[in-house]
C-alpha cells in the first residue's frame, strides 16, 4: 500500500474501475494522493503488479461487516454426549431421552453413550445392543441415526443428528 510498493512501474486502475493503464509509482502515487486516496496494490504476481486507487480504510472496514454478517449466519452444530448404563431402569431412560429430544430441537448432534463396567462388558452385544435400539426406535420420528451403535473400547456408541 502506497509507499510500501517497491516495482518501478504498475498498471494502475481508478476509482471507478477504468485503466489509467501502466504508470511510474511516483505519478500512480501522485494520482491517488490528488484524490485523498491510497494506492493498493491488488495483484503482485502479475508482470507489471495492478495497484487500485481506494479508500483502503472504507476497505477494510466493508470486509469487517461482510466478515460478521457471514459469521451471523453460520449455524454451529455441537455434538452433546448422553451417557447411559446397561441396568440403567426404564424412567432415568425415557428422561434421558427427553433430553436427547431437546438437543435435537436446538440442531445439535447427539453422541449415546452406552459404557460397561467389569463383567458387564460380556452382555454388550445382547443387552446393551437391545438398549441401543430400543433408544434408536425411540427416537426415529424426531431424528436421523448417522452412525449405527459400535463398540468402541468398552463403550458402545451411537450417532443422532437433528432431522
Amino acid at each position: 500500500m502506497n509507499e510500501e510498493i517497491k516495482t518501478p512501474q504498475v498498471r494502475v486502475i481508478d476509482v471507478d474501475g477504468e485503466q489509467l493503464g501502466v504508470l511510474a509509482i511516483q505519478t500512480a502515487l501522485n494520482k491517488a494522493y490528488d484524490q485523498d486516496l491510497d494506492l493498493v496494490e491488488v495483484a503482485a504476481t502479475a508482470d507489471p503488479p495492478v495497484c487500485r486507487i481506494m479508500d483502503y480504510d472504507k476497505y477494510r472496514y466493508e470486509q469487517s461487516k461482510k466478515q460478521k454478517e457471514t459469521k451471523k449466519k453460520q449455524t454451529i452444530i455441537e455434538t452433546k454426549e448422553i451417557k447411559f448404563r446397561p441396568k440403567t431402569e426404564e424412567h432415568d431412560l425415557n428422561f434421558k431421552i427427553k433430553q436427547i429430544k431437546k438437543f435435537l430441537g436446538q440442531k445439535n448432534k447427539v453422541k449415546i453413550t452406552m459404557r460397561f463396567r467389569g463383567r458387564e462388558i460380556v452382555y454388550a452385544q445382547s443387552i446393551g445392543l437391545a438398549a441401543m435400539n430400543k433408544i434408536a426406535d425411540k427416537l426415529r420420528e424426531d431424528c436421523v441415526i448417522q452412525q449405527e451403535p459400535v463398540m468402541e473400547g468398552r463403550q458402545l456408541v451411537m450417532f443422532v443428528g437433528p432431522k
